[in-house]
């Protein structure tokens, strides 16, 4: 004699006769509801020929700007100071001796904050420039972009040495150029990126000594002691927070990565 699973559930014998009745009542509505009722909205993307000039403008746009969008990552790293930040924390978690801790998602995210607290005026400047006409109709797409990078040409200028931009430019073989206006934006970026990344480890060397300190005293009486068998860094972690909440470093950092900006 077989018997199913669910019939040895005394509760599937008032469960079946519930489940019939939904059943049979969406069957009794769908077909007395009218079919306008039952109507799905449709939406048609194609290419079709038009004798406006204006609505082929349009489409352009929209595949620029859709364009900008899927490299806003990049140009986020590339061409704003989340570079410096990020690196810093992740100097400031190895020299702490945390593995996990804080979470990569949460430095990511204080970073990118703290990216559009420092960018906010080169921001602004750009929408009061660049954007605000455009969508006004003043200005043509060509004239904003053209009008809303020089905020940010202006950003990564301060930022950048002159002796990375020159091994950019002899790169790829250009004359000196006469003033900043000359020099390209291919050449600006990665100049910029390459100063961000010296400052940045300037930051994490600073960064590691103090900890480092710490490291060589708790390695040193252990060693005076005998315990050679007993890791350092599980002795000398507790110092370093310790050391850390006292001097109140976060504040400390953020505070000095942030004026290293001039805000």
């Amino acid at each position: 004699m077989k018997v199913s699973l669910l019939s040895s559930f005394p509760f599937t014998k008032n469960i079946k006769p519930i489940v019939m009745a939904l059943i049979l009542a969406g069957g009794f509505f769908l077909s007395i509801a009218p079919a306008s009722a039952l109507q799905l909205p449709t939406m048609q993307i194609g290419l079709g020929e038009t004798t406006n000039p204006k609505q082929v403008s349009v489409l352009v746009e929209i595949l620029l700007v859709f364009t900008i969008l899927s490299m806003a990552p990049a140009i986020l790293m590339m061409m704003t100071c989340f570079t410096r930040l990020i690196v810093a924390f992740s100097f400031l978690k190895k020299a702490l001796g945390t593995q996990t801790t804080p979470p990569n998602q949460t430095l990511i995210g204080l970073s990118l904050f703290l990216t559009l607290f420092i960018m906010a005026p080169v921001f602004s400047q750009m929408n009061e420039t660049a954007i605000r006409p455009y969508l006004d109709e003043q200005i043509t797409l060509e004239k904003a972009v053209e009008t809303g990078i020089v905020p940010l040409r202006n950003f990564m200028f301060k930022q950048t040495r002159e002796k990375d931009l020159a091994l950019f430019l002899s790169l790829a073989k250009l004359n000196k150029p006469k003033n900043k206006d000359e020099v390209p934006t291919t050449i600006l970026v990665p100049a910029f990126m390459i100063s961000e990344l010296k400052t940045s480890f300037e930051i994490g060397f600073v960064l590691f000594l103090p900890f480092l300190v710490i490291d060589m005293v708790v390695s040193s009486v252990l060693l005076a002691m005998g315990m050679m068998m007993l890791p350092p860094v599980m002795i000398s972690m507790p110092f370093k927070l310790l050391l850390f909440v006292m001097v109140d470093g976060w504040n400390l950092i953020v505070g000095s990565l942030i004026h290293s900006y001039g805000v």
